[in-house]
């Protein structure tokens, strides 16, 4: 039987199809995929991400131990409950998995962070840390006894706040986008999935139900997985899995940004081999394709660019906010403004742009 999240229940109040999901079962819908991805678009939607894994880094070692463990650095985390995304790379430069970190707490003998890493990869992203643990001084520990609940959307802080009231709301009101503060026993953080601003929000497993419910009578709509997935591509963002993993650099899979190489003197696992990727300039890189006429990108289609080479999608689906297909696709690194995709043996023309696809409910591309 598959894990199920605090909040299984509450989804089969809500009406939704469930599916398996990593391991966990999980809400693909409520009814509509496409009026839920509206909903966050447009006002404000909420999804049980309770799947991901939460994993707290403790001890005077932390900030080191990170520093090496991560391509990008913690030591950008000057401000308390500042987060960062990275790339988790092994020694051949792969990506084990991508995570957000904070910095909960400075000092040195009481440094913490919290990763939060994805539900597929927990079994490897866990024995990975412990086994590049060895010699610091840290404690690796997962949070299963917590829920997490992410309320997306326009609206969303607005109805958040209106339903928990203070002190909450203005711990909510305080933050900054990419930060996380504890609020009493829960843990609320200005980061999401989907392109629009919004919350994520860790909540003891007994009182996630009832929070839930609460967002309900708020006016916030419950969403799957199913909008969780054409939102993300939407905002260009990558699916572990699908547009990178371990055989897979991080400057291939649009992730270079997210490197930090100053300071030099920084080793990070999988570094000198990204290192010299860059150096004599990556074979493949990560672009967005557009198809406006009939037809849907898929993943593992061919890319073909005329003079150049082949590539391939790696997530493709039709987006709901523009009304025509798009894609991720790794493709090589010479392509510039036009491909065509193979669809069932034909081919069709795409435009080649730069992720994401939409920002703030626009078209940006």
């Amino acid at each position: 039987m598959a894990n199920r999240t605090a909040l299984y229940d509450s989804h089969l109040q809500a009406g939704a199809k469930m599916v398996d999901f990593g391991g966990w079962d999980m809400p693909i819908n409520y009814g509509s995929q496409i009026e839920e991805h509206n909903k966050v678009r447009t006002d404000a939607g909420m999804f049980d991400v309770s799947h991901m894994t939460v994993v707290d880094v403790q001890g005077e070692g932390s900030k080191a131990f990170l520093q090496y463990l991560l391509a990008n650095d913690v030591a950008k985390l000057k401000t308390p409950g500042k987060a960062l995304y990275s790339g988790m790379l092994n020694v051949d430069g792969g990506v084990i998995d991508d995570l957000i970190v904070y910095n909960m707490q400075d000092g040195h003998a009481h440094a913490w962070y919290r990763v939060v890493v994805n539900c597929a990869t927990r079994e490897k992203d866990l024995a990975w840390m412990t086994t590049q643990s060895h010699g610091y001084s840290v404690t690796i520990t997962e949070r299963p006894d917590f829920a997490m609940i992410a309320v997306q959307g326009p609206n969303a802080i607005a109805k958040t706040c209106a339903v928990l009231g203070e002190p909450k709301a203005s711990v909510i009101q305080s933050l900054n986008v990419f930060q996380g503060l504890p609020a009493d026993d829960w843990f609320i953080a200005r980061t999401g999935y989907t392109g629009e601003d919004g919350l994520e929000i860790m909540v003891p497993n007994e009182q996630a139900p009832a929070f839930w419910q609460q967002l309900i009578d708020g006016g916030v709509a419950p969403c799957g997985l199913g909008a969780r997935d054409t939102l993300r591509l939407e905002a260009g963002m990558n699916l572990y899995g699908s547009d990178m993993d371990d055989s897979v650099s991080p400057l291939a899979a649009g992730m270079g940004w997210t490197i930090a190489w100053s300071p030099e003197d920084r080793e990070f696992i999988g570094r000198d081999v990204v290192a010299a990727e860059k150096a004599n300039g990556p074979a493949m890189k990560q672009v967005g394709l557009v198809l406006e006429t009939r037809g849907v990108l898929r993943g593992h289609q061919k890319v073909i660019v005329a003079n150049v080479g082949e590539g391939e999608v790696t997530s493709g689906t039709f987006s709901p906010t523009l009304g025509y297909s798009i894609a991720l696709a790794r493709v090589p690194a010479a392509t510039a403004e036009v491909a065509q995709v193979e669809i069932r043996g034909k081919l069709h023309d795409v435009k080649v742009v730069m992720p994401p696809f939409v920002r703030n409910g626009k078209q940006v591309f």
